[in-house]
C-alpha cells in the first residue's frame, strides 16, 4: 500500500529535516541489489533488511527509510545512509 500523498507533504527525514518522496522501482532495484550484497547498512551499522518492496527516500537521495506494513520506519537508527551510493533521481 503506497504512502499517501498527504503523508508524504508532512513527513521530513529526522536526521536532516528534508522533505522524503516515494522510492521508485529503479532505486528500490538498486537498492535491493545492494541489500542483497550486503553493501549497504542502517545508520546503527546493522543489516537491513534483505529486501524491500516500499521505502522513502530525503529529497538529496542520501538517506533512505524503509516502509514496513504500509507504515514508514522513520527512526534515525534504522534508516539506510545512502551518501555512497549513486541512487538514481526516479
Amino acid at each position: 500500500m503506497p504512502i499517501s500523498q498527504d503523508l508524504l507533504e508532512i513527513l521530513r527525514c529526522p536526521v536532516s529535516g528534508a522533505p522524503l518522496r516515494s522510492a521508485s522501482r529503479a532505486q528500490l532495484r538498486l537498492v535491493n541489489e545492494l541489500l542483497e550484497s550486503g553493501t549497504l547498512r542502517t545508520q546503527a551499522g546493522s543489516a537491513p533488511p534483505a529486501s524491500l518492496d516500499e521505502a522513502l527516500v530525503t529529497e538529496d537521495r542520501l538517506r533512505l527509510y524503509p516502509v514496513e506494513d504500509g507504515i514508514p520506519v522513520m527512526l534515525a537508527d534504522e534508516s539506510i545512509p545512502l551518501d555512497q551510493v549513486d541512487l538514481p533521481a526516479a
